[in-house]
């Protein structure tokens, strides 16, 4: 990795200088002459004629609405800042998830701010970093000028992309300072914006803004489904590569289906939209294994849940639990059929009009029926789930809302999530699960280390609901036959 020349290094550290060298204060470190030669010979390369991006239209309705919900109040959503993660180097940047929601844009820095206008509700103006200085040197100098990083769309051009006005951000921190009236603020990404709202803004009002845009994203639009639809399909074949380096994963470990998933997540998408569960024996009982640096052993089953998110941030969160050597052993047979009849009850009670928690109930009821009639648990199975003692093995809620989180709506009211009605729109998981520790001697020997969860992501319509990710065989006869025909 280069290591770039900054105007920050330190006196001690910067090469010994000529005194032509040493008279030129505005690049430490550079000769006049080179400062001057870096200044000038470069084309124009300004783009003209760009078309909005694909959400533009969307993300103004969601800003018309957001206006609506706040008359007369200045509202501040922020991108976020990079992130250290280790001396000089950064985290892969990831915008806030309201800001992306609301703007379309995705990089860092960036700053919405939605001004009161009386009547006309509020006007949006969107401050971004312009393109990177020639004359001051910074595009070069600095470890996050466009030399080093990438370009930098122009605001210009950023305007044509976004469909709103852009200003220059390093504007906006002295703007809100000066401004008057009523503020919210999206807290938690931007410590520079927050800094200048300080005496300006109240911990319960911003909640109340940070909870109304979690609950504007429960009911999707058709973009959003749309892209839904393409992270489950690359999902899809993220699994299918996975299957067909099997033999290769049980020559070196879990991280070896990790990388393999990732492959897919990169060629078409943004990323994965969290971290991969490569989780294969044993290590499927561990809900959020994602150390991922275990032994593949056929006879084993693996636990796979991972999720491509796409160019416009929105992810998958798909599980399938597969026998590593292709076919189930008895006992792998008998707990994956129980939990694939939970999530077929589970998947049954998504429709509209439905409560929240019914799928769940479903789920539930089905995992506590297998567990009494095998004799972990002493019946009647009303009893069993009033004191919930199935929960010993079955551990988690029965799904989430999906979206451009993995647990997307995550600050929205109980009366309006899980106390609330399905529309449709939505999408959420049905993700039922059995989990018997290596080390639970309330069960027999036979079930111990095996852990199953089946997973899906299902949209609620008009009339009930839509599998996005049947793609993915689910029944234990169907896994089977794929995974051969994969394999060859």
């Amino acid at each position: 990795m280069a290591d770039e020349l900054t105007p920050e290094t330190p006196e001690e550290e910067q090469p010994k200088k000529t005194h032509k060298q040493r008279k030129n204060g505005l690049y430490p470190g550079v000769s006049d002459e080179l400062a001057e030669n870096m200044r000038t010979g470069w084309a124009d390369t300004e783009l003209h004629g760009l078309e909005p991006v694909a959400q533009a239209a969307h993300t103004a309705a969601r800003r018309a609405a957001l206006s609506a919900r706040f008359p007369g109040e200045r509202l501040v959503v922020p991108a976020g800042r990079l992130k250290t993660r280790s001396n000089d180097t950064e985290y892969p940047f990831r915008a806030a998830t309201e800001y992306a929601y609301l703007t379309g844009d995705q990089t860092e820095n960036g700053v919405l701010v939605l001004e009161p206008a009386g009547e006309s509700g509020h006007t949006a103006a969107l401050y971004l970093l312009p393109r990177s200085d020639r004359e001051n040197g910074e595009f070069w100098l600095s470890g996050q000028g466009e030399l080093w990083v990438g370009r930098r769309h122009s605001l210009a051009e950023a305007e044509q992309l976004l469909g709103l006005p852009v200003k220059d951000v390093r504007t906006v921190a002295d703007e809100l300072k000066e401004a008057t009236g009523p503020v919210r603020v999206v807290r938690g990404h931007d410590p520079v914006v927050e800094a200048a709202l300080t005496d300006k803004v109240t911990g319960e009002r911003d909640e109340e803004l940070r909870v109304y845009l979690s609950e504007a994203r429960a009911v999707k639009d058709a973009f959003e489904i749309g892209e839904l639809q393409k992270a489950v399909d690359s999902t899809v074949r993220g699994f299918e590569d996975v299957v067909k380096v099997l033999d290769k994963a049980e020559a070196t470990s879990e991280r070896y289906i990790e990388g393999t998933f990732f492959l897919r997540a990169r060629v078409e998408g943004n990323d994965v939209g969290y971290g991969s569960i490569c989780a294969a024996g044993a290590h499927a009982c561990t809900l959020h294994w994602v150390r991922n640096d275990g032994a593949v052993r056929s006879g084993d089953l693996l636990l796979l849940d991972a999720g491509v998110e796409t160019h416009t941030l929105y992810t998958a969160d798909v599980t399938r639990t597969l026998p590593i050597n292709g076919r189930y052993s008895e006992i792998q047979r008998k707990i994956y059929d129980a939990v694939y009849e939970a999530q077929e009850a589970g998947i049954a009670a998504v429709k509209p009009g439905a409560k929240f928690r019914d799928f769940h109930d479903a789920s539930q009821h089905v995992l506590a029926e297998k567990l009494v009639e095998w004799g972990l648990l002493e019946g009647p199975v009303e009893r069993v789930l009033e004191l919930g003692l199935q929960r010993r093995w079955t551990l988690h809620g029965t799904g989430h809302m999906l979206g451009m989180d993995v647990h997307d709506c995550a600050a929205a009211r109980t009366e309006a999530y899980v106390d609330g009605t399905l529309e449709p729109g939505m999408c959420l998981t049905v993700e039922p699960g059995l989990y018997f520790q290596a080390d639970d001697l309330t069960v027999p020997e036979e079930y111990r280390g095996i852990g199953v969860r089946i997973e899906d992501d299902i949209l609620v319509t008009e009339d009930g609901n839509r599998n996005l990710s049947a793609g993915l065989p689910r029944q234990a006869d169907e896994v089977e036959a794929w995974m051969a025909a994969l394999k060859g």
